[in-house]
């Protein structure tokens, strides 16, 4: 079964990035806040292997800001 809202966290994480790195238009304040939201969000639902890869995106998010 596909964790939905790990993909939507993977998502919104490589948004952000693309943002900061001027990859991609758009406020990157928001974008890092969405991201950090939705790893929260997804993190109950999560794998184990899941958890690790969203406390990876959470310290990519950190380097953001």
């Amino acid at each position: 079964m596909r964790n939905e809202l790990f993909s939507q966290a993977k998502s919104f994480v490589q948004q952000a990035v693309m943002i900061a790195n001027g990859f991609e238009d758009g406020d990157q304040e928001k974008a890092v806040s969405r991201a950090k939201n939705a790893v929260s969000s997804a993190y109950a639902n999560s794998t184990d292997a899941e958890r690790q890869q969203l406390h990876q995106f959470q310290d990519q998010l950190e380097k953001l800001q």
